[in-house]
């Protein structure tokens, strides 16, 4: 099987546009944690792109270079057009993971990520919470901007409704902070308010098909607050693990809430007194992915492999909880 492995940033997506070191770090290190598991199963081959700014992988994989004069799309087609499968390493924001993945199944090609439909649910934050909010699953309460009355007093983050990540996130004080912030170019439009809670921020890795969960890791998430805003610098897998039962609870509830998960599924949540309220779904690879291998003690990328092909595959597997760490500022 040739799977085409398109990771956004490293991979082309801003080839016309400065390359931000912090996302062409996570992207690399998700890139290679995931084309060194694909390569470790027997009869696959992986292919991806690169931006030609940047150096070579340091992995023997077919590559096809993009540079300033090609059309990224074209050559992803191409690409997408050569494989039987494809993994997308892509943000939500602005479409682009669900226009990538239904490039793939337009093509009749394998998508080994979750459908475009579940996509469009989880890149919106709205829409997110309200499906979920409907299965009576515990959310972070979510307005959105336009919608946004000034609410109580007390603290608020507001942020873009499809970013990704601490994109654009910020920590704001009381409701005059809020509307002086939304004022700003077309923010009422395009992000979302929340009321700021306590508690421990936390990801869960996961698994997801037809409905069904497998959590793989329950981590910390290592954010702090500069100048107001939230910055991510990485995460701790499975350094809340004392909080499994529960959080598989949680990743079973959101697998079957919303349809067309599938492959993995990274869910930011909140720990409060025990509770997991969940903050937002990303329906792709997440920074923990680099990590989860050692901390689960097997093959992530075979885990997605066999649960797509093999019928067989194991919804009760038993995996290693080591604790692992995953620092962006190293």
């Amino acid at each position: 099987m040739k799977i085409f492995v398109c990771e956004f940033i490293t991979g082309g997506g801003l080839y016309r546009e400065p390359l931000p070191p912090s996302l062409v770090q996570e992207g690399g290190k998700m890139l290679e944690a995931l084309l060194s598991g694909l390569l470790a199963v027997p009869g696959i081959e992986a292919t991806t792109t690169r931006d030609a700014r940047l150096p070579p992988l340091s992995l023997l994989v077919p590559t096809l270079t993009v540079s300033l004069e090609d059309d990224v799309w074209q050559r992803w087609e191409e690409c997408i057009a050569d494989a039987d499968a494809v993994w997308p390493l892509a943000p939500e924001t602005g479409g682009v993971l669900e226009r990538m993945s239904r490039l793939v199944l337009a093509q009749g090609k394998v998508l080994f990520n979750s459908a475009p439909e579940a996509v469009a649910v989880a890149a919106s934050k709205t829409a997110t919470a309200q499906v979920l909010t409907a299965a009576g699953v515990m959310v972070v309460t979510t307005i959105a901007a336009a919608a946004w009355d000034g609410g109580d007093n007390g603290s608020w983050v507001v942020k873009p409704d499809d970013g990704v990540g601490c994109e654009d996130t910020c920590l704001l004080r009381d409701a005059g902070e809020v509307q002086r912030w939304l004022n700003v170019g077309n923010r009422r439009n395009t992000h979302v308010v929340q009321p700021y809670l306590s508690g421990d921020a936390a990801s869960l890795s996961v698994l997801c098909h037809d409905g069904r969960a497998l959590l793989l890791s329950c981590n910390r998430q290592l954010i702090e607050l500069q100048q107001g805003m939230f910055r991510y610098r990485g995460s701790i897998l499975n350094g809340v693990a004392q909080h499994w039962d529960r959080c598989e609870e949680v990743a079973q509830a959101v697998a079957r809430a919303i349809p067309g998960l599938a492959g993995y599924v990274g869910m930011d949540v909140l720990i409060r007194d025990g509770e997991i309220v969940v903050v937002e779904v990303n329906p792709r690879l997440t920074t923990s992915y680099a990590g989860l291998a050692r901390a689960t003690g097997c093959n992530p990328a075979r885990l997605v492999v066999d649960m797509l092909y093999n019928e067989h595959f194991s919804w009760f597997s038993m995996f290693e909880r080591n604790v692992v760490e995953i620092n962006l500022d190293e």
